[in-house]
């Protein structure tokens, strides 16, 4: 460990209690759009404008979530992914955004997102460069945090890049208690855990908790389907079950949402938006809001889905078990007494749908009076069944089938 993370540790154990993570935020899981998948680090505005990092695709982003419905769905926060700095800080060590792409600077664009009714996101890194190479919060944090409390951002993704990993369990409280020293609410997500398992380390996630709203424990989703399903069989896995640690305050985070964008095919983004929705995940969209395909928006808007995900009991789903690259059978609690979401996933690219036959039973379940069923995405009623009797799936190769189980 760094004499400056020794220093800060020391520094921590002497918070009183009060000054711990209670900041109020991520009661469910948060909602909102953030621009790395779809936009990365596009910087060239000049021949690019449409599309590169800057205020002007922010505020049509907030002005799209408000017409497009996505607002009133519980989309709410729009966030700023890497590249949105000056290559350095000012004469006062301060952070500035990039004043060619970011000319009337971060407050006026956060009272932008706030005039409607939105949230703004920002990200920076606890390392000494971002992962794109623009300043990192190494040595700067307390400076850094008040800087975004001053410009009234509402959410911080913390990377970390450009650190190592040993010294985050360190430094990463110290920059929750900057955050919560300002006085102003910030939801906090940490990259912590993902980069700890990265390097072969066991994440402390009571720790994880006790500092983080919200926080990545894997790698970077990318725009396929190979990558969704290995995030998925990554929290079917569920190592160290970082499952139980889910709930109002905190939440895993395996990434964001790649419906609506170019790699996956509409059967994939349902499994996706399912899968997300049963892991009590953060929902963070990440596709071009002028453009976006309507089956792709019906998923992201489906209220069904979008109520399992936001249930305020915060259950994560587990995988109850799996046949190898075929079935997975995965169940979330939900805070209805003895009602459950369970999702069946297909694994299996062959061209039909797999009939998948089985009981309550079979699935473990004991209420002797049976459960009825309601398939999750159109609410439709599929009947009641007692606890023996068999009833049979059809689930679309690389898909889901989604339902709710009710007991009687």
């Amino acid at each position: 460990m760094t004499m400056i993370f020794k220093a800060a540790a020391v520094f921590c154990l002497l918070c009183p209690l009060a000054i711990a993570l209670d900041n109020g935020l991520a009661l469910a899981p948060p909602m909102g759009w953030l621009s790395w998948e779809r936009f990365r680090c596009n910087v060239d505005c000049v021949n690019d404008p449409d599309n590169c990092i800057s205020e002007r695709l922010f505020m049509k982003v907030a002005d799209l979530m408000v017409s497009e419905g996505f607002k009133d769905a519980g989309y709410e926060y729009v966030n700023i992914d890497d590249c949105w700095l000056a290559k350095e800080r000012d004469s006062n060590g301060r952070l500035v955004a990039d004043p060619d792409r970011f000319p009337s600077g971060i407050k006026a664009l956060a009272n932008y997102i706030h005039s409607k009714g939105l949230k703004l996101g920002i990200y920076e890194d606890f390392g000494s460069k971002t992962c794109a190479g623009y300043p990192g919060s190494e040595f700067y944090m307390e400076l850094d945090a008040q800087t975004f409390a001053d410009w009234d951002v509402d959410m911080l993704k913390f990377d970390g890049c450009n650190s190592d990993p040993k010294d985050m369990p360190y430094g990463y409280p110290v920059m929750e208690r900057f955050l919560n020293m300002t006085g102003h609410p910030i939801l906090f997500l940490c990259q912590w855990p993902g980069y700890l398992v990265g390097v072969g380390i066991k994440p402390n996630y009571t720790a994880i908790r006790a500092s983080c709203n919200q926080w990545r424990n894997y790698v970077d989703v990318q725009d396929s389907w190979a990558s969704v399903l290995k995030i998925i069989d990554y929290y079917g896995q569920n190592d160290g079950d970082f499952a139980s640690f889910a709930g109002p305050g905190g939440w895993n985070d395996p990434d964001m949402l790649v419906v609506g964008d170019f790699g996956l095919s509409i059967y994939q983004q349902k499994a996706q938006m399912a899968m997300w929705a049963l892991f009590a995940s953060p929902l963070m969209m990440s596709f071009d809001l002028r453009s976006i395909d309507p089956q792709a928006k019906a998923l992201l808007l489906n209220k069904n889905i979008i109520a399992i995900n936001q249930d305020p009991l915060g259950n994560q789903a587990i995988r109850l078990f799996e046949v190898p690259g075929s079935i997975s059978v995965w169940l979330k609690k939900l805070s209805k007494p003895g009602s459950v979401a369970i999702g069946v996933l297909n694994k299996d690219n062959e061209g039909t749908p797999i009939p998948y036959k089985t009981s309550f039973a079979d699935l473990g379940f004991k209420n002797a009076n049976g459960y009825s069923m309601t398939e999750a995405f159109e609410g439709k009623s599929m009947g009641s069944y007692s606890l023996t009797e068999q009833f049979v799936l059809y689930i679309e190769p690389t898909s889901i089938f989604l339902f709710i189980a009710d007991p009687l």
